[in-house]
């Protein structure tokens, strides 16, 4: 049970609670499977999915998020850093810290915009 007990002094960049849908595949795999987040960081996401995976899974994650009327997708790679069993509200499932494995510059400056609660993101000359 590493996630959630005591990891608080030890980070770098603070969480934030963001609630969205996500979605993430592994490495080699093409059928995708859907999660939602709990918070993001710059380093890091907190994740709930009814899937079990190990520690140390490498991940290709999906967030998606709204802009106006569109919506945008927020694209990483990160490696389950813990996990836990989780029992909610008659949902059961696990709960995983994710730590970025690689995050472009463009992902980057998507993921602080959100970050910093601005929800008009402006394009940058990518098209989703």
């Amino acid at each position: 049970m590493g996630g959630s007990n005591g990891n608080r002094e030890r980070r770098k960049h603070p969480r934030t609670i963001m609630e969205f849908p996500m979605e993430y595949r592994l490495p080699n795999m093409p059928l995708a499977h859907g999660a939602l987040t709990v918070n993001l960081s710059e380093s890091g996401l907190l994740i709930q999915s009814v899937s079990n995976l190990p520690v140390g899974t490498k991940l290709n994650v999906v967030v998606l998020f709204c802009r106006g009327f569109e919506l945008k997708a927020l694209t990483v790679s990160a490696e389950i850093v813990w996990k836990e069993i989780c029992w909610k509200d008659q949902w059961e499932g696990f709960v995983y810290g994710l730590r970025f494995a690689g995050i472009e510059q463009k992902e980057l400056w998507k993921l602080q915009q959100l970050l910093s609660g601005r929800s008009q993101i402006e394009e940058t000359s990518v098209a989703f």
